[in-house]
C-alpha cells in the first residue's frame, strides 16, 4: 500500500523488542557487470542467513568537494553512516570508525540532493534566515503581548529593525531573492495529531487500536512584507489543492504545485504575490486519477540561475520531462517514447538535466541520461551514461557538474552506488559499494526472463519468471506467483531497487535453488507501463487488476517443467490483498498461498485516516460505490477458501493497521475454517519486515510451508 506516508502509527498494546546488531564495513569497489554472464564465485550455495547479510545502501551525499561521498548501509534495519571516496580508490569506511561525524540530509538513494528550487536561503546559525548574499538576517520573536514581531538586522548584528508585528505564530519565514520581500505564513492547524481508538468487538476491549492522524487544517494565510520599519504584510493566494511549497522565481513571483483532493487536477503556476495573479505554467486534467507516483519525482523544479522551470507530466501517456522559460514562453517536450522519465535534477550551471529512465522493449531496466539544453529547449539533446542489465536510478551531480551518482542494481548484485564520468562519452561507470557479502555464490543466481500473457480482458500482462538453473525440463517442479505490493510499483530486471522489496527478491533467489519455478507479474496499476496502464484501476480496484495477477497461475501451467498441481501464490500488502482474492475468487486454482499484512476489506482501510484520500481518487467512497468496496472485500467471502493459508502482520504496521488480520481470522474461524489457516504475529514489527529474528522465523516459516504444500 502507498509506502511515502509515514506521519502516524497503528499499535496493538504489545511489547516491542529491539534487536541489536554489528553491521559489518563493505568490501573493495569492483567493476560494474554490463555484460550477461554472471561473476565467478565459489562460496557455495544461500542460506536465508548469507540473505540477511545483504546490506542496502541510501542517503547518499556529495561532499562539498566532490572528492567523497556519504551514505548509509542498512543491514536487518540496523544502520550506519559511511565515507568512500567518490573515484572508488578505496573502499567504504565506517564514519564511527575514524571520528568523523554522520552527515546530515541528502538521500541520493532515493533521489535526493535536488537540483533548484529557487534558493532562497538557508537558517543562520543564530535560528534567523539570511539573504542570498548573507548580508541580512531576518527573525521571528515572541512579544509579550503574544504576538510574533519579525525582525531584520544586518549580518553582524547592527541595525536591529522591526519589519512587522502579527499576531498568532509565524512560519516558513524566507526572502525574496532580491532581499527586499520578505514572505511568511500563518494559521492553518496543520501537524495538530488526531487519535482515533477503535476496539472492534470481534477483537475484545482488552486491546487498543490507535491510529494517529495528522490533521490537515485549514489553509495557511501566505503573506509578503517589504523590509522598512512597521510595514503593513498583504496576504496572497497560492490556490487551492494539495502539497507544494513555495518557491521563488524573482522578487515578485513564487512557483507553486497543486493538485486537488480528488487527484483530477493538477497545476504548476506562477503567482505574482502583489496582485494574486496567476500565470498557468501546466495544467494537467486527468479523467481519472493523476497517478504519477512519488517516486518520479513529478514536481516542478527552478534552474539554480532561475532562468527555467523543468517538471514532468504524462498528458502524451508516459512520464516526459518538460522544460519551460521562467519568464513565461512556450513548454518544450524534451523526452518522448514509450517509457517513463523520473527523477530529474538540474546541474549547478543550469545547463543540463540528469534523469533515470526506463527502456521501451524491457521496462523493468532503467539508465541514467543528461539532457543538455544548448541554450534553447528546442535545441536540447539528450544522451544516456549508463546502459546495459539492471535498473540505474537516483542520479545526482557532484558538485562541480562533471559527474553523476547513483544506484545500481541487476540479476547479479543487489543495490549498490556508482559514479559516472558525465562529460566523457561512453566513459566507464566506477563502482564505490559492495553491499552483497562475498559467501553469496553469484553464479547460483537467476536472472529475470520477461514474458506476457493474457490478462482477464485480453491485454498482455507483463511478468518475470525465473526458473532454477540446470533444471531438467522433463521433471515437473513446483511453481510461485509472487504479487509485488504498493500497487503502484513493479518488478525490475534484476534486485529490487528498493530495500523493501529487495529482501522478497533476494528470498526468491533462495527458492529457485530449492527448485521452485518463480513468476512475477506487473498487472494493471503498476508503474513502468504508462499512464493508462497505471490508471487501469481506476473503479475497479480487486477487479481486472487483481485477476491480471491471479491469471499468471494460467501461464505457468502452460510450461512443460510446471506442475499445475502445485502452484502457490503469495504477497505483501496489495500483493496480500490480492493473496486474499486469489483463495476466496479462484478457491481452486492455487495449491498454498501467503498473505503478507495484505489489505482483508477495502471499507476498513478507507476508514483508517492515513489512507482516505488515495482510496478515493481510485474508487470513491463506500457510500458512492458500494459495488466495488465489496468486491475489493476478501475477508467477506472466507466461506469459499479450500486453500491453505499462511498469514504473517507485524503488531505496528502502519501502511495496513495489524487490524486486517484480527479481522480475517475472526471471519475464517466464524466460517469454519480455521484449519486451513496458520498465523504468524510479529511483535512490534512494521509493514515492512526489517528485523533479524523476524526475517529469519518469516522466510523459515514460508519455506517450510511451501514444502510442506507444493513439494509433497
Amino acid at each position: 500500500m502507498p509506502r511515502h506516508r509515514t506521519e502516524r502509527t497503528v499499535v496493538a498494546v504489545v511489547a516491542i523488542a529491539a534487536a541489536t546488531l554489528t553491521l559489518q564495513a563493505g568490501s573493495a569497489p569492483q567493476a560494474r557487470p554490463q555484460a550477461a554472464a554472471a561473476p565467478a564465485n565459489t562460496a557455495g550455495k544461500l542460506t536465508i542467513d548469507k540473505l540477511i547479510d545483504i546490506k542496502h545502501p541510501s542517503a547518499a551525499q556529495w561532499s562539498a568537494d566532490g572528492k567523497s561521498i556519504t551514505f548509509s548501509w542498512d543491514r536487518a534495519g540496523v544502520v550506519t553512516r559511511y565515507s568512500v571516496s567518490a573515484d572508488g580508490s578505496s573502499a567504504p569506511v565506517p564514519l564511527a570508525a575514524n571520528g568523523a561525524a554522520p552527515a546530515g540530509g541528502g538521500g541520493g538513494g532515493r533521489g535526493g540532493g535536488r537540483g533548484g528550487g529557487g534558493g532562497n536561503a538557508a537558517p543562520t546559525a543564530g535560528g534567523g534566515v539570511a539573504t542570498r548574499d548573507g548580508s541580512k538576517v531576518a527573525s521571528v520573536t515572541s512579544a509579550s503581548n503574544g504576538a510574533s514581531e519579525i525582525h531584520v538586522k544586518n549580518a553582524d548584528g547592527s541595525g536591529d529593525m522591526k519589519v512587522a508585528s502579527i499576531d498568532g505564530a509565524v512560519a516558513g519565514l524566507a526572502w525574496t531573492p532580491d532581499g527586499q520581500r520578505l514572505t511568511f505564513t500563518t494559521g492553518g492547524g496543520r501537524g495538530q495529531q488526531i487519535f482515533h481508538d477503535v476496539t472492534p468487538d470481534y477483537s475484545g476491549a482488552k486491546i487498543l487500536y490507535r491510529s494517529t492522524e495528522n490533521a490537515q487544517g485549514a489553509p495557511a494565510d501566505n503573506w509578503v512584507v517589504t523590509t522598512t520599519a512597521n510595514s503593513t504584510p498583504t496576504k496572497f493566494t497560492t490556490g487551492g489543492g494539495r502539497g507544494g511549497a513555495n518557491r521563488w522565481l524573482d522578487g515578485t513571483h513564487i512557483l507553486v504545485d497543486r493538485t486537488t483532493p480528488d487527484f483530477k487536477h493538477r497545476t504548476i503556476s506562477a503567482i505574482d504575490v502583489t496582485n494574486n495573479t496567476a500565470r498557468v505554467i501546466q495544467d494537467d486534467v486527468k479523467e481519472k486519477f493523476w497517478s504519477v507516483t512519488g517516486d518520479a519525482q513529478a514536481g516542478s523544479q527552478i534552474s539554480p540561475d532561475g532562468k527555467w522551470i523543468s517538471f514532468l507530466s504524462d498528458k502524451d501517456g508516459w512520464d516526459q520531462l518538460y522544460v519551460t522559460p521562467a519568464a513565461g514562453g512556450p513548454v518544450t517536450q524534451i523526452t518522448k517514447g514509450k517509457f517513463e522519465t523520473w527523477r530529474t535534477s538540474w546541474s549547478a550551471d543550469s545547463t543540463r538535466i540528469v534523469f533515470d529512465q526506463n527502456e521501451e522493449a524491457d521496462h523493468g531496466r532503467r539508465h541514467i541520461g543528461v539532457v543538455t539544453l544548448n541554450g534553447d529547449p528546442a535545441k536540447a539533446t539528450v544522451r544516456l551514461l549508463t546502459s546495459g542489465r539492471g535498473a540505474d536510478i537516483a542520479p545526482t551531480w557532484s558538485p562541480d557538474g562533471t559527474k553523476v551518482l547513483y544506484q545500481h542494481t541487476d540479476p547479479w548484485n543487489s543495490a549498490d552506488y556508482y559514479v559516472v564520468d558525465a562529460m566523457t562519452p561512453n566513459a566507464k561507470p566506477v563502482r564505490l559499494t559492495n553491499s552483497m557479502p562475498a559467501s553469496i555464490d553469484k553464479t547460483q543466481l537467476v536472472e529475470p526472463k520477461l514474458v506476457h500473457y493474457k490478462g482477464p480482458d485480453g491485454k498482455d500482462v507483463p511478468a518475470y519468471l525465473f526458473v532454477p538453473k540446470n533444471m531438467n525440463p522433463n521433471v515437473k517442479h513446483p511453481a510461485i506467483v509472487w504479487v509485488h505490493g504498493d500497487g503502484v510499483n513493479q518488478n525490475y530486471d534484476g534486485w529490487h531497487v528498493q530495500r523493501n522489496y529487495a529482501v522478497y527478491y533476494s528470498i526468491h533467489q533462495y527458492f529457485l535453488q530449492q527448485g521452485y519455478v518463480v513468476l512475477a507479474p506487473d498487472y494493471r496499476g503498476s508503474i513502468g507501463y504508462g499512464a493508462e496502464w497505471r490508471e487501469g484501476v481506476y473503479m475497479d480496484v480487486g477487479g481486472k487488476d487483481f485477476r491480471d495477477a491471479g491469471m499468471a497461475n494460467t501461464y505457468l501451467k502452460t510450461l512443460p517443467y510446471v506442475n499445475d498441481k502445485k502452484i502457490g501464490i503469495w504477497g505483501l500488502s496489495y500483493g496480500g490483498f490480492f493473496t486474499l482474492l486469489a483463495v476466496t475468487e479462484m478457491p481452486t486454482a492455487y495449491a498454498a498461498a501467503v498473505d503478507v499484512a495484505g489489505v482483508s476489506d477495502y471499507a476498513l482501510y478507507y476508514e483508517d485516516p492515513y489512507h482516505g484520500t488515495w482510496t478515493t481518487s481510485r474508487i470513491g467512497t463506500p457510500a458512492e460505490n458500494p459495488a466495488v468496496y465489496a468486491q475489493a472485500s476478501p475477508v467477506s467471502h472466507m466461506d469459499k477458501l479450500q486453500t491453505p493459508l499462511l498469514v504473517l502482520h507485524g503488531t505496528a504496521d502502519v501502511n495496513v493497521p495489524y487490524l486486517h488480520s484480527v479481522k480475517l481470522l475472526d471471519e475464517v474461524m466464524k466460517k469454519g475454517k480455521g484449519d486451513l489457516v496458520s498465523f504468524m504475529a510479529y511483535p512490534g514489527e512494521f509493514h515492512y519486515f526489517t528485523r533479524e529474528h523476524v526475517l529469519k522465523d518469516a522466510w523459515h516459516r514460508v519455506e517450510l510451508f511451501w514444502d510442506k504444500h507444493l513439494k509433497h
